[in-house]
């Protein structure tokens, strides 16, 4: 079974290695949405594969070190593609959550990215 937790946060970046003219060459922001998937048997006795709550604390402090910042000013978020981002969030919350499955990351309503490690 998944269950999946849903998070935002709002940061600026800018695309330094495409092309000169490219719109996302300059600074913007975008309100993020991360959907975060855990995978797993429900425990026979709680009936839940994880509390909601427990996901929420160890997914919080890594969305703080992303809220309001600058992304290209990040250690290993020098160039912070969704790609990228999703990756750099995976690596900081894999350890926090053993039971992470998959992330889902939007940058705007309509595009993102699904990464599962």
């Amino acid at each position: 079974m998944q269950l999946f937790k849903k998070f935002t946060f709002d940061a600026a970046h800018f695309l330094p290695q495409v092309p000169e003219g490219h719109k996302c060459r300059e600074i913007h922001g975008h309100t993020y949405l991360l959907t975060v998937f855990v995978e797993g048997d429900p425990d026979p006795l709680l009936g839940w594969v994880l509390d909601f709550a427990d996901l929420k604390q160890a997914v919080e402090p890594v969305i703080k070190e992303v809220d309001h910042k600058f992304l290209n000013q990040l250690p290993g978020l020098e160039n912070p593609t969704c790609e990228l981002i999703a990756v750099w969030l995976w690596n900081r919350i894999k350890p926090l959550v053993p039971q992470l499955s998959k992330i889902e990351l939007y940058e705007t309503p309509t595009s993102g990215v699904v990464y599962a490690g």
